[in-house]
């Protein structure tokens, strides 16, 4: 079944050149004239990869700080123990728990959007895979989700810091702002993942890494970006 853009969508798609692929500084700029949201949108990039998510030495999975932050505030969950749980809390936890938090997470219960773990509650936070993975939300060492660091852990997700995969179609979908930031946050913002996600690039990898860059407001067309020169992006 075909499908239908509305009037705004298609005035906003009309700024768009046909065929044509941006500079990244251009379309972080148009990105956000495009937007048709009455609210502050979200802004997303999305990067596919040539790669085959399918194959465990090709699986793209880290993390990064965006140096504006995502616009939005988070709601931080620690799975710890002890003197690691009084440091979550001093540090500005919203929740913070052991086997206490697994439980209710298995009701049900998530009221959080980050989830941190310490190392040894693996053990039991293991149990909730099913429920977390598929949200994009389980503690992992490679995202610099799992830690003794907690302290820093936390402060680098207040800061911006992100997790970003790629999905099955070996492409990664990740926000950097808001339609409120202006064109150079965007961008600044967009160069520290690019920089990220060619520095996590599978060894061994074969044909080109980053096919397609695009842009886009929440409710809004994609703006097209050259991915040659989004790989070359620099947060030096």
């Amino acid at each position: 079944m075909p499908r239908f853009h509305g009037k705004n969508h298609r005035v906003a798609a009309e700024k768009l050149q046909k065929d044509r692929v941006y500079e990244p500084a251009e379309g972080a700029a148009l990105v956000r004239e495009t937007s048709t949201a009455k609210f502050d949108a979200t802004i997303e990039a999305h990067v596919r990869l040539g790669v085959d998510p399918r194959h465990a030495d090709q699986m793209v999975r880290s993390s990064v700080v965006l140096p504006h932050g995502t616009g939005r505030v988070r709601r931080i969950a620690v799975f710890a123990t002890g003197e690691k749980a009084r440091e979550a809390i001093e540090s500005g936890a919203e929740i913070v728990g052991g086997d206490d938090l697994v439980k209710k997470v298995q009701a049900g219960e998530i009221d959080f959007d980050v989830a941190l773990a310490t190392p040894e509650t693996m053990g039991l936070v293991g149990r909730l895979g099913k429920i977390l993975g598929p949200r994009g939300m389980m503690p992992n060492p490679k995202a610099g989700t799992v830690t003794f660091d907690i302290a820093k852990a936390i402060k680098d997700v207040r800061g911006g810091r992100i997790e970003f995969r790629v999905d099955r179609f070996g492409i990664i979908h990740s926000p950097i702002g808001k339609a409120s930031f202006e064109a150079t946050q965007l961008s600044e913002n967009l160069a520290a993942l690019m920089d990220s996600i060619v520095r996590a690039k599978p060894q061994g990898l074969k044909g080109t890494y980053v096919k397609t860059v695009t842009l886009a407001a929440t409710m809004g067309p994609g703006v097209p970006l050259d991915p040659a020169a989004s790989a070359r992006m620099s947060v030096g």
